[in-house]
C-alpha cells in the first residue's frame, strides 16, 4: 500500500488519523495516510507526535521515504514502544517547525528569481537556509539581493500549485532550474509552484500560500564553493 501524502494537497494539515500499515526492522513506522513531509529536495523531514490509541505518544524525529520511495517512514525517538500492525493513530506535526520550513522554501524560490542561474543545490532550515548557483563570476551584492527579496516579498503574491504530464516538462525543459536535483518525476505528473507574476518551477516540497506569510528576510553570506559555484545563505532579519 502506498502513503497517501496529505501535505501534497494541504500543506496546512496539521493531524490526522491514520492507519500502521508496516513497522520496519529498524524501528519505523509506515501508515495509510500522512501529514509528515518526508526528507527530500533539501527540505527535511518532519517532527511531531504519533499518538496510539490509548493516548500514549511517540514522538517522532524525522520521516523518510521507503527505499521504493512509495511509502513514508516515521522515525521514532529511540526506547519507545511501537504501535501494532492495523493499529489506529493520529499523527500530529510540530507545526511551529514545519510552517518556518514552508516560509524558507518560498523564500528560496524568490532568491531563484533574484538570482537566475542555475541551482546546483540547496538546504533548508528553520532559522538559515541556501542555495548554491551556478555563477561564472563573482561580484554579488548582498544587500542588493536582501532588498529585491523585501520587493517581492512586499507584493504579497499568492502561491498556487497545478500539475502537468511528465511529458509537459520534458516538453518545457526551462521550467527547471535545479541542476543537481532533478524535479519529481516518474508517476507520470509534476508538479509546478507557482508565485503569481514571479516565478514558476516543478517542486515537490511545502510552501505558504501568499508571501505576506514569509516576513523579513537577509542574506547573510556568500561562499565560493569552487570555481563557478557561489552558495547565497539565506536567515531571518
Amino acid at each position: 500500500m502506498t502513503t497517501l501524502l496529505l501535505f501534497r494537497d494541504d500543506a496546512y494539515c496539521q493531524e490526522t488519523s491514520a492507519v500502521v500499515t508496516a513497522v520496519t526492522p529498524e524501528g519505523g513506522v509506515v501508515v495509510d495516510r500522512t501529514v509528515f513531509y518526508a526528507n527530500a529536495g533539501g527540505q527535511p523531514g518532519d517532527r511531531g507526535t504519533l499518538i496510539r490509541a490509548d493516548g500514549c505518544e511517540i514522538t517522532i524525529e524525522t520521516a523518510i521515504y521507503s527505499p521504493s520511495k512509495l511509502d513514508v517512514i516515521h522515525v521514532p525517538v529511540t526506547g519507545c514502544e511501537l504501535p501494532e500492525l492495523g493499529e489506529a493513530i493520529t499523527l500530529r506535526l510540530d507545526w511551529p517547525t514545519r510552517h518556518k520550513r514552508m516560509r524558507m522554501h518560498t523564500a528560496l524560490h524568490l532568491l531563484s528569481v533574484a538570482l537566475p542561474f542555475p541551482v546546483t543545490g540547496g538546504s533548508i532550515g528553520e532559522e538559515e537556509s541556501r542555495l548554491d548557483f551556478d555563477i561564472p563570476e563573482g561580484g554579488l551584492d548582498k544587500d542588493a539581493i536582501t532588498a529585491r527579496l523585501a520587493e517581492m516579498i512586499a507584493t504579497g503574491a499568492k502561491v498556487r500549485e497545478r500539475w502537468i504530464s511528465d511529458e509537459e516538462l520534458l516538453a518545457n525543459p526551462g521550467l527547471v532550474k535545479t541542476m543537481a536535483v532533478k524535479p519529481p518525476m516518474g508517476t507520470g505528473k509534476v508538479r509546478l509552484v507557482e508565485i503569481e507574476g514571479l516565478d514558476l518551477q516543478p517542486c515537490g516540497g511545502t510552501h505558504v500560500r501568499g508571501l505576506d506569510e514569509i516576513g523579513a528576510v537577509q542574506v547573510t553570506k556568500i561562499e565560493k564553493k569552487g570555481q563557478q559555484n557561489r552558495r547565497v545563505r539565506l536567515a531571518w532579519a
